[in-house]
Parts: structure tokens; C-alpha cells; sequence
């Protein structure tokens, strides 16, 4: 199955090829979960909406229609499946020994980098970001999708993305300049 292109084995899924959906998930089960942590910020969560992404697959990979790349098309599905998760999450009350339990993370720029490296900063940064802008920078430099790619997944004009990505990128340079790193950072 390794030789096989990912539209070959989602063809091979919608006739109920069970090899071919195991390597399918074999080689998208991580991106896809990376992608879903990063937004529902929930690694159990993201767990079993991996299981959620693949199962739709399994159901609807016959309406597959080629138009996006096999990542990208997963990637729309874990992303609507992620935004319905939040949507529902944001319904649920919060017991009160869990919202005893939520860290205060009202730290000074100076404590964060005590803290954590640089790297951590930057993940702090990046999660100041709004939650479209969040995403964007995700799929663009985390997933290394294309503008193109990114707009197909999440259904908006390529101009938009472009625009978030501006935007993005001067806040995140406003985030990283007030947490005491300066854009010449390497």
C-alpha cells in the first residue's frame, strides 16, 4: 500500500478496502491530530476526533471528488469537527472543583521566559493569536499548506487567508516583541 498515492487509497476505501484505510490513517493519523490539539488546545479530545475524521472517511470516502489533496480534504473535516466540538464545549457548564483546578496564567512577558525557552514563548504567542489567525498560522507553518490549500480548508477566498496571514504575522510580531523577543530572533 506504501506505493500507492493517497487518492488511490481513499478510491480503495470507498470500495471497503480495509488495508488501504489503515494505511491512510498511517500516514495522516498525526498531522491530523496535531492540527485538532492545536485548535480544541485538548489532547483527549483531539484523540477522539482523529477517530471521528477517519470513521467519516470511512463512511464518505466514495464523495471524495479530487478536488483538494487528500490532506487537505482531512484536514476540512478534522477542522468542522473541531469547531463543532468547541460549539458544544462552549454550551457545557464547568464543575467547580475543575475551574478550581485551572492554572492562573497571569504571567509577566519576564516570568514566561524564565519559565520556558524560546520555543515556549513563542507557542505562548501564538496561542495570544485570535482564533482565525491562530489557524492560519497552523496550517501554513506547522502544516506547510499552501494558500490555496489553507482556503479550500477553511472555506474562505484565498485574499482572506493572505489577509489573516498579514495580520497574523504583525501580531504575532507585537506578542513577541512585549514578551522581550525582538524580530531579529532566530
Amino acid at each position: 500500500m506504501s506505493d500507492l498515492s493517497d487518492a488511490d487509497l481513499v478510491a480503495r476505501v470507498a470500495r471497503g478496502d480495509r488495508a488501504a484505510m489503515q494505511a491512510l490513517y498511517g500516514r495522516h493519523a498525526t498531522a491530523v491530530y496535531r492540527f485538532l490539539v492545536r485548535i480544541l488546545r485538548d489532547a483527549s479530545r483531539a484523540e477522539d476526533l482523529v477517530s471521528d475524521v477517519f470513521f467519516d472517511v470511512w463512511q464518505q470516502a466514495g464523495r471524495y471528488e479530487g478536488r483538494a489533496s487528500v490532506t487537505t480534504w482531512l484536514l476540512s473535516i478534522a477542522r468542522f469537527k473541531a469547531l463543532s466540538a468547541l460549539r458544544a464545549r462552549s454550551h457545557a457548564e464547568l464543575e467547580p472543583e475543575a475551574a478550581e483546578a485551572v492554572p492562573d496564567e497571569a504571567d509577566t512577558p519576564e516570568t514566561v521566559l524564565q519559565k520556558a525557552g524560546k520555543a515556549e514563548a513563542l507557542r505562548r504567542c501564538i496561542a495570544g493569536l485570535s482564533a482565525e489567525h491562530r489557524m492560519v498560522v497552523d496550517l501554513v507553518y506547522y502544516h506547510e499548506r499552501s494558500v490555496e490549500e489553507v482556503a479550500q480548508v477553511l472555506a474562505i477566498p484565498a485574499g482572506t487567508v493572505k489577509t489573516r496571514l498579514f495580520h497574523a504575522r504583525k501580531r504575532l510580531s507585537e506578542l513577541l516583541l512585549a514578551a522581550g523577543i525582538d524580530r531579529g530572533w532566530p
